[in-house]
């Protein structure tokens, strides 16, 4: 009935589309299996895509020719560029989307793809021959070939949803659990965790007082997350700001007698940075009030996503505390909020191609990992995808270093690290942020596309050797040209900035805070002239690249150090219990994590600088 395929996808959220599409666009025959067809890439939670060290993984996946960018690109009603005030290297994107549109979207483009089939069913199981997967087991008895299997499971493997004292088996509201995998690779060797994650009630916007909430504008130049010719939103919707009370938290307490996440019926960690309603009552009492995000679930519904308002507090206590909150007088409720425990594996399982210790062709991605977050999600799914396919063809597996990307340091700090609770990423888990910005996603990650022969890379490298080629001429001309104390002094002084007493270089006046090559081009018309006809995107990066040459310099040389000992391997078959001069931890760490590098070897936690030293003189070092 059914072919072997190269690739078999478990689960169609965030990170299963995007392990489809990955393994599809290298030229395998990819099967996504899914229980609803229907929910194919949901947004389970808040319908919005990107935000702080978020927004640069969703460029991240665009440069290596995933979809999230496009889709969202598509579908976005409203965009935000976070963290303007701040450095570029802070700078986040980030757009609300119309729900129904994001999933009609990815759903359209993977159907387009003529090497992905779809099958609508519950798997059960992995089949496992030899300690390899070779297939998955399905519901009906079904075995499907295949010659490797990633699992995206989301929050649905053994899933239980509690609302107040009420607690049913469930992978997301009026969707049912899935049973049988955790439970086979727990037999197959596997360690186990819970983990929670929570959603906040839906609104009915028709029956909120806007006017008494603050509005939250898009840009007023909206940008987008895809490299591609993607639309730019010509219209946007407003989200608004409402806030919390000392009367809604007395309400909220009155429950707290019967919320599971206090009487002990969620065992699951909960993230800690998205704390729910009660939570953040709880740890930060001294507060009398907290911040709600009030946003639209698309252009057709009245439909409103109370962001910060998470609770799995019972639904009468939930719907009271809201009307107590200004602008919620009278609202009404589409649905409760809910939190949702589920199983996960302790990504230390993994090697950093996210394929298991354990079983060799089985990888996993997403929430099955320990993450939050459909960003995290999607570019989980991505690289396992594509080293899923490369396995398979014997080729070298594709790890993206730290210096590269924000994936890479998602990745690496989940198989070296582990993880206690819902991990996020934030921008400072990365040590090279200065080098891993928003702008120039695509300059470090296209090429490396089109070196795995990812298909559509080939178009997208002309664009980024034209950004490379444009920045380098515009910085090139801006230091090359001399403006007079006249020409420009009056536009310093406007900005509070000294004024020119002799004529200069103008690229030393671009160097000085608050100076930019907006303001510059409007009092020096060779400049004016010069940028005409170049896109917004290439003068932003020759901006940036001129303004923080001497940081991005120094960050450059903390690479090449680090990349000293990524080049020294260390062999799967080394025995670290033979090393004495280890520390106890170091050999227990070490044996139990097998990493591939020296490099690797050094952000192990208990792992210290003098284990590393003994490692290097071992290796000949």
């Amino acid at each position: 009935m059914f072919p072997e395929y190269d690739v078999i996808v478990v689960g169609a959220g965030h990170s299963g589309c995007e392990a489809a599409v990955a393994a599809a666009n290298l030229g395998a025959r990819v099967m996504l299996a899914t229980m609803n067809m229907n929910t194919i890439a949901q947004m389970s939670c808040n319908p919005a895509m990107g935000g702080v060290a978020k927004g640069q993984i969703v460029r991240e996946i665009d440069a290596l020719c995933g979809y999230s960018g496009i889709v969202t690109d598509h579908t976005m009603v409203q965009f935000r560029m976070l963290n303007r005030s701040k450095g570029p290297a802070m700078w986040s994107p980030r757009a609300q989307s119309d729900r129904m549109l994001f999933a009609a979207k990815w759903r359209e483009m993977l159907e387009a793809n003529e090497r992905i089939d779809f099958w609508q069913e519950m798997v059960t199981g992995i089949v496992v021959k030899d300690g390899r997967a070779v297939g998955v087991r399905t519901g009906l008895g079904l075995e499907i070939p295949a010659k490797s299997v990633i699992l995206t499971n989301g929050t649905f493997l053994n899933g239980i949803i509690h609302i107040g004292e009420k607690q049913f088996g469930g992978g997301r509201a009026g969707e049912r659990a899935a049973k049988g995998i955790t439970e086979q690779l727990q037999e197959l060797g596997f360690e186990a965790g819970r983990m929670k994650t929570g959603t906040p009630p839906r609104l009915d916007g028709r029956t909120i007082d806007w006017e008494a909430l603050e509005t939250q504008p898009g840009d007023e130049e909206p940008g987008k997350f895809s490299y591609t010719d993607t639309p730019v939103a010509k219209r946007q919707l407003p989200c608004h700001i409402a806030y919390t009370s000392q009367e809604v938290h007395d309400t909220l307490k009155e429950g707290f007698d019967r919320s599971p996440m206090f009487n002990g019926r969620i065992q699951g960690l909960g993230p800690r940075y998205c704390p729910s309603i009660e939570d953040k009552i709880d740890r930060f009492a001294e507060r009398d009030r907290h911040q709600l995000f009030v946003e639209p679930e698309g252009w057709s519904t009245c439909e409103v996503y109370v962001n910060g308002f998470s609770s799995s507090l019972p639904e009468d206590v939930q719907y009271k505390a809201l009307r107590k909150i200004r602008g919620f007088e009278n609202a009404k409720m589409f649905r409760p909020g809910y939190a949702i425990e589920y199983d996960f594996f302790q990504p230390t399982q993994l090697r950093p191609t996210l394929e298991t210790r354990l079983v060799k062709n089985l990888f996993f991605a997403g929430q099955i990992n320990g993450t939050t977050g459909y960003e995290e999600a999607g570019c989980q799914g991505l690289i396992a995808g594509i080293n899923a396919v490369r396995n398979t063809r014997d080729e070298e597996p594709f790890i993206i270093k730290r210096s590269e990307g924000y994936i890479g340091v998602l990745i690496d700090d989940l198989v070296n690290k582990g993880t206690k609770e819902p991990y996020r990423m934030f921008t400072s888990r990365a040590e090279y942020r200065i080098l891993l910005r928003q702008d120039n996603a695509d300059l470090r990650l296209t090429p490396l596309a089109q070196k795995l022969g990812l298909e559509g890379a080939e178009q997208r490298m002309h664009r980024v050797k034209a950004k490379e080629e444009a920045a380098e001429a515009i910085s090139k001309f801006v230091r090359d040209l001399s403006v007079e104390p006249g020409q420009i002094n009056r536009y310093l002084e406007s900005i509070g900035s000294q004024p020119l007493k002799q004529k200069v270089k103008l690229h030393s006046v671009l160097l000085r805070p608050h100076v930019s090559v907006e303001g510059l081009r409007e009092v020096v018309p060779a400049l004016q002239e010069f940028l005409h006809g170049y896109e917004p995107e290439f003068v932003e990066l020759a901006e940036v690249n001129m303004k923080y040459e001497g940081y991005i310099e120094r960050e450059r040389e903390r690479v090449d150090k680090m990349t000293r000992l990524e080049q020294v391997t260390l062999h799967d078959s080394l025995n670290y219990e033979e090393l004495k001069s280890l520390s106890s931890e170091a050999r227990e760490k070490l044996s139990k994590l097998r990493p591939r590098t020296v490099g690797q070897a050094s952000r192990i936690s208990g792992v210290s600088p003098a284990d590393i030293s003994v490692l290097l003189v071992h290796m000949g070092r």
